[in-house]
């Protein structure tokens, strides 16, 4: 009686239940497809999970991109992939959140959740004395109209996946060869220039913080690596 009990109550912490999963750095396909595999057989018995992880480089094109914003890519790999949004890149020394989150059972809309996203970023840099901001009709976080974060997320069966990058101390000459998010000239930044976090572990730390407490997490876990039956293959 006792047991069912038990499973019963972790069943109900499970709304409350967060994993951040700390992926180093990892293909960019590797992981999108992991995403999508994590997904498609969750159920309302999986705990939420942020995913962080850095990039080698990589141009991602959105479901909305359009070629001409593509301007020179060179030899960094383009890949196509299924969250909204247009183009951008993803490096290392950018730290990447990926916020696989069950809207329904937390109850709220993916416009919520973007939001949601956009506060803890705005938050943890304002930490380290960063004046950043929203901007309603172009998701994303900025400082003084320069881009500091980018945002792109996918629903599917009621749940996110996909989600942020915010440029903390990288190598910030390939957005020149893109239109960042489809905007010709907007000027890309991070934070290690604004006496912000110096590196990917800093900066990852402090958005966690802001994370756990927008999504009212009380019961959260650590663990290293992609889910044990994501490490041998993927779609």
């Amino acid at each position: 009686m006792q047991q069912n009990s038990t499973v019963e109550q972790e069943f109900i912490n499970l709304a409350d239940s967060l994993v951040i999963r700390q992926l180093d750095t990892m293909d960019y396909s590797q992981v999108w497809h992991a995403m999508k595999s994590f997904t498609d057989n969750r159920d309302d018995s999986v705990a939420d999970e942020l995913w962080l992880v850095e990039h080698p480089p990589v141009f991602t094109q959105g479901q909305a991109g359009k070629a001409e914003h593509l301007l020179v890519p060179g030899d960094i790999e383009i890949v196509k992939v299924d969250r909204g949004g247009q183009v951008t890149y993803h490096g290392p020394g950018q730290q990447v959140i990926y916020c696989m989150i069950n809207l329904r059972r937390k109850k709220i809309g993916v416009r919520q959740l973007v939001t949601l996203i956009e506060n803890s970023i705005v938050a943890a840099l304002a930490d380290y004395n960063i004046a950043a901001y929203p901007k309603a009709d172009a998701p994303g976080v900025y400082v003084d109209e320069k881009k500091i974060a980018s945002l792109g997320l996918r629903v599917r069966k009621g749940c996110s996946f996909h989600g942020l990058a915010i440029n903390v101390n990288m190598d910030l000459s390939p957005f020149l060869r893109i239109n960042p998010c489809g905007y010709a000239g907007l000027e890309m930044i991070q934070t290690v220039d604004l006496q912000g976090p110096k590196d990917t572990a800093s900066a990852g730390t402090a958005l966690v913080k802001h994370l756990i407490t927008l999504l009212a997490a009380k019961n959260v876990s650590y663990q290293a690596g992609l889910p044990n039956e994501m490490n041998t293959h993927h779609e």
